[in-house]
């Protein structure tokens, strides 16, 4: 595991004590790790949401989503 070093205001330093001591987390470095995988999760989240809305903003088809599949197949044979 690497090792990280950071420096932070004083106040900060308090943010993440009191973090620590409501006993969610076991020191600083844990409560750190998280505030990473959180960001993480983030982009994710607004991939996500970028292909959601993409998808709806496309619009809805009348087709039989059986024949919408038959098409795109029979448009690149190799898809199948």
């Amino acid at each position: 595991m690497t090792q990280l070093t950071i420096s932070m205001p004083d106040a900060l330093q308090e943010w993440v004590n009191t973090r620590v001591a409501q006993g969610r987390y076991v020191d600083a470095a844990d409560y750190l790790r998280d505030l990473v995988r959180l960001d993480q999760q983030s982009d994710d989240r607004l991939w996500l949401k970028a292909m959601i809305d993409e998808g709806l903003a496309s619009g809805v088809l009348d087709q039989d989503p059986r024949d919408v599949i038959a098409e795109i197949i029979a448009e690149d044979p190799d898809f199948a």
